[in-house]
């Protein structure tokens, strides 16, 4: 089984060795108020390796977590590290923790593999509080025996806890984390750091491997400045396996330290510099922890809602200015710009003094200029007097924009006018018409909506809000002399409207001049197409080739059948074939002149 072992360790350590390295460390996360910290946790080697004694390493250990009272835990992270690719499923008081990250790196001389993992395990720690955590299972014994030869055997665990305290003064606490190694130097820029005042300002240390005994070159140094922790960590060896929340200096081959800063940073600071330097020994940073004095606000701003009215360059925004995680208000009347297009078109500011973790609520109308475009980006900034330039120092002087790209102002759809349309009157006043070609003419965006409608009322309340409209746009029939159809067209945001005439007239009757009375359903009567039931008060006189009146009709009556109604001839004999006169009077205003000619009656 160990011939197996090793040769499938050095198989991954020749794969992989090229392809491991550090991960820088960076900014992990930042809290502004009540806040401090403290690390706990304990090492899995028996005693300091390189001491020549047996390769032998435990798979659990303990340590206690020592609170004060009124200390509320906020966040607790779990780190754990050792030799080899890494165990990353482990046991934190019996209950299951599997590696949310990792962090491998090769040490640069022998080429073998290190690990590193962490765990967001705040739920378990808050609710076992103060008192005695176990870690157990994170078992290396398979690959220690190859680290013993440059005493690089090691693993162990801490837990990062950041608790809050209302008797604190406020700080701004930040964790970093990764994995960087010396020797022979490393150069870590702290980013996103606000010193106000550097009283009790300190620095925490999460970091492993670590010897008592090798002191060669071994300095801490921040901001350039060679910084100690005595008697623990001399300016020589920062790095010895110690523990300055407990006083240990048994915690073999890792270290929980944490120093005073107070004087290596100066007020006005956004980062600070950490310089490692070691002549032989191997030491590996996984996670930093500042805290610094600090009271200031952090105004960020959320655009909440736009509301556009169609054909208006008037928009009306909601927002609000928050506070959130900061240690003082906001003041009231600190100023707001907005930008179209990074073009200054409007300020306000903020009506009341915003407390810690509080905002407020407004909204703004506004006039985009007409020099703008339809199409514009917004952004709303506060704390900026309209010059890109704030008065109010705050903890993070970059977050204070809030932008939305691409907004639209919306515009009514274009229109093609259409023209109106007539029909006859079939009868009784009733018209018929087609105009289901007008919902492509009228477009002049094809992806427009189009629908008809009777009313105005119907159109401006629009099919997708209840309106009925006119589905048989091929054979639409009226009973109304003039009737107004309007049309709906539609775009994602807005409509136009505009609407044509359906006339419906009385037009000249076709006459039909001859007429068969011989009951085989064809020209049996003087029927005319377009005369009945259209011109009500119609009259027809029919007469002779004498001159002679021999029937009279009109629309109570039925159409004349060959047989005399007036004159000598009403004796029920039907008139003789020939040639007969006819006059209809229509006694339509829009036909003064009676429809007149010869008439033609046979068998």
């Amino acid at each position: 089984m160990k011939l197996k072992l090793h040769y499938y360790f050095f198989t991954l350590l020749l794969i992989l060795s090229s392809s491991i390295y550090g991960q820088d460390i960076s900014l992990y996360r930042q809290y502004n108020g009540r806040f401090d910290f403290v690390f706990f946790g304990n090492t899995l080697n028996r005693f300091e390796n390189g001491t020549g004694g047996p390769c032998v390493i435990n798979t659990s250990s303990s340590a206690s977590l020592a609170l004060n009272p009124g200390d509320e835990i906020e966040s607790a992270y779990l780190y754990w590290a050792g030799s080899g690719f890494g165990d990353f499923e482990v046991k934190l008081n019996d209950q299951d923790i599997t590696a949310q990250r990792t962090y491998g790196v090769n040490q640069g001389a022998s080429g073998l593999p290190f690990f590193s993992a962490f765990a967001d395990i705040t739920a378990q720690v808050k609710s076992t509080g103060s008192g005695i955590y176990n870690l157990s299972e994170l078992d290396l014994r398979d690959v220690i025996d190859y680290y013993c030869w440059n005493a690089t055997n090691f693993g162990g665990w801490a837990i990062v806890v950041v608790y809050k305290n209302a008797n604190l003064p406020l700080n701004q606490l930040t964790v970093y984390d990764g994995l960087q190694y010396v020797p022979d130097e490393i150069n870590i820029t702290l980013n996103s750091l606000n010193v106000i005042d550097n009283k009790d300002a300190k620095i925490g240390f999460v970091a492993w491997e670590g010897d008592r005994f090798i002191s060669v070159n071994e300095t801490l140094r921040i901001n350039g400045n060679p910084i100690s922790n005595l008697p623990l960590n001399p300016v020589d060896n920062a790095f010895n396996g110690t523990n300055s929340f407990t006083g240990s200096t048994s915690l073999y081959n890792m270290d929980l330290d944490v120093y005073s800063i107070q004087n290596n940073i100066s007020i006005g600071d956004t980062s600070a510099q950490i310089q490692l330097t070691s002549g032989q020994d191997f030491v590996m940073i996984n996670a930093i922890v500042t805290k610094l004095n600090s009271q200031l606000p952090d105004a960020t701003l959320r655009i909440d809602n736009i509301d556009l009215t169609c054909d208006s360059r008037k928009i009306t925004v909601d927002y609000s200015v928050y506070n959130t995680n900061s240690t003082a208000i906001i003041p009231a009347a600190t100023p707001i710009a907005i930008y179209a297009n990074g073009i200054l078109i409007g300020t306000t500011k903020t009506q009341n003094s915003i407390p810690i973790d509080g905002k407020e609520n407004n909204k703004i109308t506004l006039n985009i200029p007409e020099n703008n475009r339809n199409i514009f980006d917004l952004e709303f900034s506060v704390d900026d007097n309209g010059n890109r330039i704030g008065i109010v120092t705050e903890l993070n002087e970059e977050n204070n924009s809030s932008s939305l790209k691409n907004i639209s102002l919306r515009i009514s759809p274009k229109i093609n006018l259409v023209p109106d349309m007539e029909s006859c009157n079939q009868g009784l006043g009733v018209g018929s018409f087609n105009f289901s070609n007008y919902g492509e003419i009228v477009k002049v965006t094809a992806e427009d909506a189009v629908s008809f409608h009777t009313s105005l009322e119907g159109a401006t309340l629009g099919v997708e809000n209840g309106a009925t409209p006119i589905y048989n746009t091929s054979n639409f029939t009226t009973d109304k002399t003039s009737t107004t159809i309007y049309i709906r067209v539609k775009n994602e945001y807005c409509y136009s409207i505009t609407s044509f005439q359906l006339n419906t007239k009385n037009c000249t009757p076709t006459v039909y001049n001859f007429i068969s009375p011989n009951n085989d359903t064809r020209n049996d009567t003087f029927a005319n197409k377009g005369l009945r039931d259209v011109f009500l008060n119609f009259k027809i006189e029919i007469y002779n080739r004498w001159g002679a009146l021999i029937w009279q009709g009109n629309n109570k009556t039925s159409d004349w059948d060959g047989y005399a109604n007036k004159g000598v001839l009403l004796d029920g004999q039907r008139c003789p074939d020939g040639t007969y006169y006819y006059v209809i009077n229509l006694n339509d205003s829009d036909y003064p002149h009676p429809l007149v000619g010869f008439l033609y009656l046979t068998n």
